[in-house]
């Protein structure tokens, strides 16, 4: 399946040149690996997209509502860091 997202312009820069190697997005729609996610890059300045697309193979997916590892009140101290790694 093809799955097409809205990327910010220092996000989208920062994919294309390699550094970003994840993405955080709500689970509102489906997506499993193998899938292909269509980044275009969109300027929320002047709500139109800049023309630049790239695209990724989806190789894994982590969709979760409640995390247990941590006590609440630390999670709403500190929040979550996601972190990629190749």
């Amino acid at each position: 399946m093809r799955i097409e997202k809205k990327v910010w312009p220092e996000y989208f820069q920062k994919i294309l040149d390699g550094d970003k190697t994840f993405e955080l997005r709500l689970a509102d729609f489906e997506c499993k690996p193998g899938d292909i996610l269509v980044l275009r890059e969109w300027d929320p300045r002047t709500k139109q997209y800049t023309g630049r697309v790239i695209e990724k193979k989806v190789t894994y997916v982590l969709r979760t509502k409640d995390v247990k590892f941590w006590p609440k009140e630390d999670i709403e101290m500190y929040g979550f860091l996601i972190i990629g790694f190749r």
